[in-house]
């Protein structure tokens, strides 16, 4: 698989660096790259409203104008695939990093080891965007693609996939949750979330990045947040 990937970095020598990096990472790997580097969050924008096709973006904080957790909010509002990357200074952004899913938070200055670790999760996520659900449904067989599978539950005696459209299927929640990948969390006998699309946990509910609250069982609280930090 080819990967396009941003660097947005205010500094010429920390966005030479991060970029040598990323090449030696896809030498290392034998995947082709190519790495674009951006002086601004600005600078990026203009580019992205003309094309949108990066898989990686790889982000400093602290720049002049816009700061690159505020780049990242607008590009997450229409992008749910990119995979975003934080690597700074600083580590006052964790929380708001978690807001727009970012994969990782990366300080300054980068350990080789751990930056290709964090390139080869973005690579295997990249990979598992492309994976399908296939539904049989009475006269016509549907595929959904997982990442824009948001949860599933149960009404009544049918499980509701909610993606770009609500789809319900009559099938067992577990039968259907074993066809998804390791994303996804059962939460009780009534529920299976992405856990990508979580913005938060409370004792009593789950809320998703696009504002819809789940109710959380009683009970399922600290497993739900072990499945995060797991995917982290």
């Amino acid at each position: 698989m080819a990967y396009r990937m941003a660097v947005c970095d205010d500094s010429p020598e920390d966005a030479r660096y991060i970029a040598a990096l990323a090449q030696a990472w896809s030498s290392a790997r034998g995947a082709a790259l190519r790495v674009e580097r951006f002086p601004s969050a600005e600078a990026f924008l203009f580019r992205y409203g003309e094309d949108q096709g990066y898989d990686m973006l790889l982000l400093d904080i602290e720049m002049g104008g816009m700061n690159g957790v505020e780049l990242a909010k607008r590009i997450r509002r229409e992008n749910e695939i990119i995979q975003i990357i934080f690597i700074t200074g600083y580590s006052d952004y964790i929380a708001e990093g978690y807001e727009v899913a970012a994969l990782h938070y990366l300080m300054k200055p980068l350990k080789e080891e751990k930056f290709f670790a964090v390139l080869d999760r973005a690579a295997e996520k990249l990979r598992s965007n492309e994976r399908v659900l296939t539904l049989h449904l009475p006269g016509e067989i549907r595929r959904i693609s997982l990442y824009e599978i948001r949860y599933l539950d149960v009404r009544l005696n049918y499980v509701t996939v909610h993606a770009r459209e609500d789809i319900a299927v009559k099938m067992p929640l577990s039968r259907l949750t074993a066809l998804l990948d390791e994303r996804f969390y059962q939460v009780g006998r009534s529920l299976t979330v992405n856990l990508y699309y979580i913005s938060r946990v409370t004792r009593t509910e789950i809320l998703l990045q696009d504002g819809t609250a789940l109710p959380l069982p009683r009970g399922a609280y600290e497993g739900v947040n072990r499945a995060i930090i797991g995917m982290r």
